[in-house]
């Protein structure tokens, strides 16, 4: 309800109060009175806000149609807001929120073009296809807060109105802080974002429109100098460890990403509409013919930044004290699409429907970093087909091709067919691709204060296949995925038979002449006796370059608990997650370029499980979670790495709440 309107209601009842202390009030009328607030009190709302009606859309949703989703409202998996910490996603990294990160299971890179080779951060960043836009009958908004009397703050804010039954304009804003466990760790990230979703009152106009803004800051502490810190029983306090780099406020040395960004995509529906649910907030419209053009304006700029000595072999030999290297990119993309749609009349049109899609990108780029100013240019055609041959069987293919610009050859096909065998047996996906991949800019030229190379590498060639199966009813989801990967590029040490002083952490890139084979088994079951839960997840990847490609064999993920609903009113999950992996060759890092590269020392860390511990509730429209992480460090042991002298967080209690209004 209204602030204002609570306010006045308020103040009347107090007004009508104070009047029957000093009145005498007729009798019958009284009586009167009270069987109208009766009957006032008892009379239901006509109208009733649920989330039902507060629903959303993404672009990749609106490339197929107009249709929404209603917003999530449960607490289920609440406790997995570190980016760094997904279940089904891990991660390596330094050992605290926000400094750099890379996945620990092989996750292939299927974006074309032109690409800077700037990785360490970007799981922190907001991306502008990541934007949600929303229709609601009434103001939504939602703060979102983790920490609170901890170091570490997360906050999120978000509201969103409907201007009017066609226009709904929203903002966001995020501010992240986190100073870690051991010197110079902190982070701290700003981003924020404003967008617009216009549908036209025929429904054949949409305008999507936003604008991000990101700003993070990552702190460099170049390792601690104990390499025997998990061995040592009298240890102190994880502050008080010396670490190589100890410039402090403004000298502290750190990475600068700032990464903004305008979008604008119109669509125009030309022919038929066919609707689904017509009426209802699940309503979708399907149109026959279609055009789009969308145009992205994108700034992007990297930097390092450090003022002091090296007196602790943080980085190669060298001598500068000032290094303040930045790399630029400033981007415009446009991107035309046309798509056909040939469906029957029926009510089951969507059955044997055909699509196809056409489109045209073009991209410039304006690149700068020392020594370097170069402007490029790509063109790309893209086309997709599609026939559903029932609701249960569809089958997809895409094409993106490089056909003119600075990576011309560069390409993207993909193919993938969807079978629902039933809704107790289960669905079988099918899918394949291809890839040719020019190399990062990072790969070929770099002109930094403690790394210089000029080099021309292949593209790197990817095939792939897999088959995956899903069932719902029993809780099971699979996958066996085979890559064929020609022409592997990672960064190592440079050789130094002669462990030369001068040689130690200088990185160079390379590249594998012979081909990697790579098989990947991903398996998750979900298990349910009454109220009591086990979910599970395991990743099997083996191949005879695992040492170059730097991950384990196995990955799994445990997480039991129970499921409860307190006074009628809270519910609850209660329980505690096991993560282990089996050990690998774990990466070094190298500081001033952001990237993960593999030494000549070839270390693997042992490895053992990691128990968190957690509680996730809902009380009305709040939800709410405790989770206590690295649990076993009470027992055993008292540490571990995922990346070379990086040690990982201690044990943490971390607390958060979400509430969302839309009343």
């Amino acid at each position: 309800m209204n602030v204002r309107l609570r306010v006045l209601l308020i103040s009347l009842c107090c007004f009508s109060f104070l009047q029957g202390l000093y009145a005498q009030v007729d009798e019958d009328f009284s009586s009167a009175l009270d069987s109208a607030r009766a009957a006032e009190d008892n009379k239901e709302d006509t109208v009733i806000y649920t989330a039902r009606y507060v629903r959303y859309t993404t672009l990749a949703m609106m490339k197929q149609g107009t249709f929404t989703y209603q917003i999530d409202t449960l607490h289920k998996n609440f406790q997995y807001y570190n980016p760094q910490n997904q279940p089904r996603n891990p991660a390596i990294h330094l050992g605290s929120y926000g400094l750099a990160t890379r996945d620990m299971l092989f996750v292939p890179n299927k974006t074309i073009g032109f690409q800077t080779g700037f990785h360490s951060l970007e799981r922190y960043l907001y991306q502008p296809d990541s934007i949600k836009y929303y229709r609601a009958r009434a103001p939504f908004s939602e703060l979102y807060n983790v920490g609170f009397f901890f170091d570490d703050q997360i906050i999120r804010a978000k509201v969103t109105q409907n201007v009017t039954p066609r226009l709904n304009v929203g903002g966001e804003f995020h501010a992240a802080r986190a100073d870690g466990y051991y010197i110079n760790q902190r982070y701290n990230d700003l981003k924020s974002a404003v967008f617009a979703w216009y549908e036209s009152e025929s429904r054949r106009y949409n305008l999507l429109t936003n604008a991000v803004f990101n700003k993070l800051t990552s702190t460099e502490n170049g390792s601690i100098l104990n390499d025997t810190l998990f061995r040592d029983p009298d240890r102190g306090p994880s502050d008080a460890e010396s670490t190589r780099l100890r410039g402090t406020r403004d000298e502290r040395p750190r990475h600068t990403w700032r990464d903004n960004s305008l979008f604008l995509r119109q669509s125009m529906f030309m022919g038929r509409l066919d609707t689904i649910n017509a009426g209802l907030p699940e309503q979708q419209i399907l149109p026959t013919n279609r055009v789009s053009h969308s145009i992205q304006y994108r700034s992007r700029s990297f930097q390092f930044y450090k003022n002091e000595e090296d007196v602790n072999d943080a980085f190669p030999f060298g001598e500068s004290i000032l290094s303040a290297d930045t790399t630029r990119l400033t981007t415009i993309t446009n991107d035309f699409g046309y798509s056909f749609y040939l469906r029957g009349k029926s009510l089951a049109f969507i059955k044997n429907e055909v699509k196809l899609d056409l489109g045209y990108q073009h991209d410039m780029h304006w690149y700068n970093d020392r020594g370097m100013n170069a402007f490029l240019q790509n063109s790309m055609l893209k086309a997709g087909v599609g026939y559903r041959f029932s609701d249960r069987i569809t089958v997809t293919g895409d094409l993106n091709q490089i056909v003119q610009g600075a990576n011309f050859g560069d390409y993207l096909y993909e193919a993938k067919a969807d079978i629902l065998l039933s809704n107790t047996v289960g669905r079988i996906i099918l899918g394949a691709y291809t890839q040719n991949k020019s190399p990062e800019q990072l790969f070929q030229r770099v002109n930094y204060t403690y790394h210089q190379w000029d080099t021309e590498f292949a593209k790197t060639k990817t095939t792939n296949f897999s088959f995956s199966y899903e069932n719902a009813h029993v809780g099971f989801s699979g996958q066996v995925a085979y890559f064929l990967i020609n022409d592997h590029l990672y960064y190592r040490e440079v050789d130094n038979p002669g462990n030369n002083p001068r040689l130690f952490r200088t990185i160079e890139p390379a590249q594998l002449d012979n081909s990697i084979n790579l098989l990947k088994v991903s398996v998750g079951q979900n298990f349910r006796l009454g109220r009591f839960h086990l979910d599970n997840y395991a990743v099997y990847q083996k191949s005879d370059y695992n040492a170059v490609l730097a991950v384990p064999e196995l990955y799994t993920w445990h997480s039991f608990y129970y499921h409860g609903l307190l006074y009628k009113i809270v519910d609850f999950n209660l329980g505690f997650d096991v993560r282990f992996n089996t050990p690998f060759r774990t990466p070094s890092y190298a500081i001033n370029i952001g990237q993960f590269y593999n030494d000549n020392t070839g270390i693997e860390f042992s490895t053992y499980p990691i128990v968190d511990l957690w509680a996730t509730a809902t009380l009305k429209r709040a939800n709410l979670f405790l989770s206590y992480n690295s649990a076993n460090q009470l027992v055993w042991p008292s540490g571990y790495y995922t990346v070379r002298r990086y040690p990982m967080s201690s044990t943490n209690l971390r607390v958060g709440i979400a509430w969302k209004f839309y009343d």
